[in-house]
């Protein structure tokens, strides 16, 4: 039996670290583990494959990937990105800071990290460059901020993981608001303090005239995530709905308010959107089929298992899944590992008392780090391509930014009362 888990192991290596795609990797391994080693019937993979697909949940990403399209289409980005330049790009670093707010706004409404390095990155670094703000610096914190994308909800990976757990998706949002607020506020300070040091020109601070009237310009895109959390925690609506309502109010302003989007431009939104839709959704389905080898074989309970006879301490627990996460996320994408991964560790939190809402965020910003660490972290390429710079120039460009976030991680690691804090006090949970 254990000489069959190691050739399924190997083939799915072997698969992702050729150019075989992650999701057909995926369901290659789990159609050889289920039909050649279980003795499984292959109609049954189809079903699996259907389940895979029949969630409501899926809704969620698909309408989040439309609206972070319309955005980026639109006008809404740079309409946020001027606002948040005004309210601190007077400030030592305030460009740099003005970025990181911006990375923060688009993740509150994307969700994807992705899209949130090339809808801002894209823009951020060369005007940074422009401004007298050093490449390296400038590549750094543009190429790390845009993890807010899977922190601040919502977030295309916390939907998955609670599609996986059944915990609340809303409940877990909330998880996301003050660790990815503390990101923010780090990585701001250490802008403020290096550019400071550097004596580099700020620009001259807004008159309060100024302010409002960038305010005013920006409003109709401001409101934009006031009306996806507003309505999804006043009880308006579900986070299913949100994302359908935020779709609709940002064709809405980018056709009718800010005129920026034409009705020409509709059907390519839509079919990029459809196209990147997809892309996740068949690394759900290829997910799935390997997950239900993992289910028939009971290789979680196994692992359970022989993890809590080697390590008895949930601080050590904690500190050895971090480890093992961080190292996962340089290789695999978020969605492919959280919902390979999560069926696996699921069975470890109830033993070691840890709730499943603060592993959930621990594991996104794991993963999400993952995005800017080197060998295949997405974000530095885009980043490189960006500046046309190297893997190894761009992986040194981030390292500061990455040192912070670690840091904080291991914060929100041991102090979970400040991760549930919200749905604490929102919902009751945990009371």
């Amino acid at each position: 039996m254990e000489a069959n888990h190691l050739l399924i192991l190997a083939i799915l290596i072997g698969a992702l670290a050729t150019t075989v795609p992650v999701f057909m990797a995926l369901f290659f391994t789990g159609l050889v583990g289920l039909t050649f080693l279980v003795g499984i019937d292959p109609q049954i993979v189809v079903e699996v494959l259907y389940r895979s697909m029949d969630k409501f949940a899926l809704i969620v990403v698909l309408f989040f990937v439309l609206c972070g399209n319309i955005m980026t289409t639109g006008s809404i980005v740079q309409k946020l990105i001027k606002t948040a330049n005004v309210v601190v790009g007077f400030l030592p670093g305030g460009l740099a800071m003005a970025g990181i707010l911006a990375c923060g706004f688009f993740g509150a409404i994307s969700g994807s990290t992705v899209a949130t390095v090339v809808a801002i990155g894209g823009f951020m670094i060369p005007a940074l460059i422009q401004n007298g703000y050093e490449e390296e610096f400038s590549v750094g914190v543009m190429t790390t901020a845009p993890i807010l994308g899977v922190i601040i909800p919502p977030s295309i990976a916390m939907i998955l993981y609670a599609m996986v757990t059944n915990d609340s998706v809303e409940a877990l949002f909330l998880t996301g608001f003050l660790p990815g607020l503390l990101i923010m506020v780090a990585m701001s300070l250490y802008a403020y303090f290096f550019c400071k040091n550097k004596g580099l020109v700020t620009q001259k601070k807004p008159t309060f005239k100024e302010l409002l009237a960038v305010l005013k310009e920006s409003i109709w895109a401001l409101l934009l995530p006031v009306l996806i959390f507003g309505g999804i925690y006043s009880g308006l609506f579900t986070a299913n709905e949100a994302a359908v309502v935020a779709c609709f109010y940002a064709f809405f302003v980018e056709i009718a308010i800010h005129r920026d989007m034409k009705f020409g431009d509709i059907k390519k939104v839509v079919v990029s959107s459809a196209i990147t839709s997809a892309t996740l959704l068949i690394i759900v389905a290829g997910a799935s089929v390997f997950g239900e080898y993992l289910t028939f074989e009971q290789i979680p309970d196994r692992i359970a298992n022989a993890v809590v006879a080697n390590i008895e301490s949930p601080l050590v627990f904690l500190l050895a899944v971090n480890i093992l996460l961080l190292v996962i996320g340089m290789f695999m994408d978020i969605i492919s590992a959280t919902l390979i991964l999560t069926p696996i560790f699921l069975p470890l939190l109830a033993k070691f008392g840890i709730d499943s809402l603060h592993f959930g965020l621990l594991m996104t910003i794991n993963l999400g780090i993952g995005y800017c660490t080197p060998p295949l972290g997405v974000s530095l390429y885009i980043s490189g391509a960006v500046v046309d710079r190297d893997l190894l120039y761009v992986s040194r460009a981030v390292m500061p930014f990455l040192l912070i976030q670690i840091a904080l991680l291991l914060v929100f690691t041991y102090w979970a009362d400040l991760v549930l804090l919200l749905p604490r006090l929102i919902y009751g949970y945990g009371s």
